[in-house]
């Protein structure tokens, strides 16, 4: 059949568990077959030891009932291995239909199951369908960790600007690195009342105060427009003023006589 070709690509392992060795033997023989590579085990305790030294087993095929360690610990005892920074999906044979076994399994996060005698076929297809939500879950594992980078990312350089807007406050500063004294702009002196501003929100209020829009404050900034509408709520709140308008006024050189009106109430 086609799929038996492309599944030759396949680059997820498969565990395969079982006491008896001719089960794991028949099983194995018969998904290596079909392109899957095979990790076979005859006890639960081999299982966890080539599942740690394995990180390109992805799913698990587990007997439920074994000696030691049943399948569902089995499965339990892996999962708390991979702990958050590895993914797999498991499917539990069993050689009784016990509904109570089924519905255990399935609370453990095991994904589906299968009554020995198994039809090979049917655990076919549902090894693959487990293939597909494994490839799911570490698509988004990856973009977790992507997101996490970003954000931390983003916090350093935010960081990394309000440090720059703390030296280009202070003239003095300004002077001991680069010498001489401090040109028009940086003598201006900044309204009283924006004083209890952060950096960052000080840095939004005086774009707000050149005219710039939403849009083109998030991309001078590096940050979101909707970021940008949250710092541009707190410096209205902060400073008492009732919009972006009235706040431009403030923050310009012919704005004083509205500064000193808003610092009257």
């Amino acid at each position: 059949m086609e799929w038996h070709v492309n599944k030759l690509t396949s680059a997820v392992k498969i565990l395969v568990v079982d006491d008896q060795p001719l089960v794991v033997e028949e099983l194995c023989e018969f998904l290596e077959s079909s392109g899957y590579r095979c990790v076979p085990c005859q006890s639960s305790l081999q299982a966890i030891e080539r599942f740690n030294d394995d990180a390109e087993i992805g799913l698990v095929l587990s007997d439920l009932h074994m000696p030691d360690m049943d399948g569902i610990q089995l499965v339990q005892e892996l999962q708390r291995l991979a702990g958050k920074h590895r993914v797999f999906e498991a499917i539990m044979l069993t050689g009784r239909a016990d509904k109570q076994d089924v519905i255990k399994a399935l609370r453990a996060g095991i994904a589906d199951y299968y009554q020995k005698p198994i039809n090979l076929e049917e655990l076919l297809e549902g090894v693959q369908r487990q293939e597909a939500a494994l490839q799911e879950r570490q698509k988004n594992l990856h973009l977790g960790h992507l997101n996490q980078k970003l954000q931390f990312l983003s916090e350093s350089i935010d960081d990394l600007y309000q440090d720059l807007d703390k030296v280009r406050r202070s003239p003095a500063a300004v002077r001991d690195v680069l010498g001489g004294e401090p040109d028009a702009a940086e003598a201006q002196e900044t309204p009283e009342l924006f004083s209890q501003l952060s950096p960052r929100q000080l840095d939004v209020a005086r774009l707000v105060g050149k005219g710039q829009t939403n849009y083109q404050i998030a991309c001078e900034l590096g940050i979101t427009e909707n970021t940008v509408k949250l710092y541009v709520s707190q410096v209205l709140r902060l400073t008492h003023m009732h919009n972006r308008t009235q706040l431009a006024l403030a923050l310009s050189p012919s704005g004083s006589a509205v500064r000193q009106r808003v610092t009257a109430h």
